[in-house]
């Protein structure tokens, strides 16, 4: 916000005029119906949907009326006060108070219960401008610190009414904003999808080109390829397996032989945490007698979240060398190492992991219990690069998805900070 003027940091060109302070009590603000009006036994199967606290998302209200209650013809009769219409606004009224969503046309018609708020905009505001508006840190913070309640924070229509918030004299730059932030959303819903539908496939595919429980092929194939898979313990496929090395703090540098930590290991991912990188001096590693980590290494994290996640490693641009909490597999000649790193991202796998995990407050898996896991494997070697490639391919586009679903996020969060006063 300009300090001088009361006016956004960033604004669409044309528009000049301070913006102005308003409230919510401007505008219809009304609770939805309590136990005594509407009860869980009036719920059906299949009739009009009423919107409650646990079907908020951020910013957005379900797309269909699954999974929610839903009422008879005869009740929406009666209940016609608390029909929701294009454009309203609706907050949770108890626990995450700050949370708001718009109405849009396939809402319309929709109820609302006792734990919504409602709030009916007029003609001089934009109701998107207005949603987003009201999800700023600003106001959001302002609720919360007004919410009531020991055990779970409640607002009430009195607390919405009083809430304040700023907008522009003009409703063409309001909607000018909302219709903004809208597309922005939409651009970051698609990306969000195409991330879990990406997720979901790999998932599958993981089933299906893996040998299940009692079988020796899976269930699809490359073509050109045939007979049974052998069963291997994993310390068998590897020349070298082994643990990191024990770093104390004294023992680390400001430069040298880079020092990967189980941070930095995700799930067939090799997480780059520039803020955090940590090294030992030539000196040390060799005084200390060092395992180094070559590029095309596997590194497997014995500690959670999940245990045994696994990445290959990339090369860093300099010698390398691990924590004592990760295991160093190199692969033997006849084994990729891209197939294997896939094995070590599926669901049957991390399932095993669960059961050998031992400790106090941070349980973990020993290297032991690793190397004496069964591995389904091609006895084909170009079989093995050629799964492990394809499931490659498919956590490239993955990640791509998810870094620009995470981008346009932050790219919101910064708009919302500087489109706003």
């Amino acid at each position: 916000m300009d300090e001088n003027k009361m006016v956004p940091q960033l604004r669409f060109k044309g528009f000049t005029d301070d913006w102005k302070q308003r409230k919510l009590g401007d505008f219809n603000v009304k609770t939805g119906p309590f136990g005594s009006t509407l009860h869980a036994d009036d719920y059906v199967e299949d009739g009009t949907p009423i919107v409650t606290t646990e079907h908020f998302k951020t910013g957005d209200l379900p797309e269909s009326k699954t999974g929610i209650p839903q009422v008879c013809a005869e009740d929406v009769k009666r209940l016609k006060q608390y029909e929701l219409r294009e454009h309203d606004i609706v907050f949770s009224r108890v626990g995450s108070v700050d949370l708001n969503a718009e109405v849009l046309k396939n809402h319309v018609g929709w109820l609302f219960s006792g734990r919504v708020l409602r709030v009916r905009p007029d003609d001089t505001i934009d109701s998107s401008f207005l949603h987003y508006e009201l999800g700023t840190d600003q106001v959001r913070s302002s609720i919360i610190e007004r919410a009531v309640g020991l055990t779970m924070a409640s607002i009430n229509t009195r607390i919405l009414e009083e809430t304040s918030f700023f907008s522009p004299q003009s409703k063409r730059e309001q909607s000018a904003i909302g219709s903004y932030f809208r597309q922005l959303d939409k651009l970051i819903t698609l990306h969000q999808r195409k991330y879990e539908k990406l997720l979901a496939l790999k998932k599958s595919m993981l089933d299906k080109m893996f040998p299940q429980t009692g079988s020796d092929v899976p269930e699809i194939r490359f073509a050109g390829f045939a007979g049974a898979w052998e069963q291997r313990k994993l310390a068998s496929l590897c020349e070298k397996f082994t643990d990191g090395d024990w770093i104390e703090s004294k023992d680390q540098s400001d430069s040298g032989v880079r020092l990967v930590q189980t941070g930095n290991v995700g799930v067939t991912e090799y997480l780059d945490k520039s803020n955090n990188k940590k090294w030992i001096s030539a000196d040390t590693f060799d005084r200390l007698h060092c395992e180094e980590v070559l590029p095309g290494d596997i590194l497997i994290s014995r500690l959670p979240e999940p245990a045994g996640r696994a990445c290959i490693m990339p090369f860093l641009g300099t010698k390398m060398i691990t924590a004592v909490d990760c295991t160093i597999v190199r692969t033997a000649p006849d084994v990729s190492n891209k197939f294997l790193v896939q094995y070590l991202s599926s669901q049957a796998y991390f399932d095993e992991v669960n059961t050998c995990l031992a400790g106090g407050t941070r349980q973990r898996i020993s290297r032991s219990n690793l190397a004496n896991f069964d591995v389904s494997i091609p006895a084909e070697k170009p079989e093995q690069d050629a799964i492990g490639t394809f499931f490659g391919h498919l956590d490239n586009l993955i990640t791509l998805h998810q870094r620009k679903y995470e981008k346009l996020k932050q790219i919101k969060q910064s708009m919302l900070e500087k489109m706003f006063v």
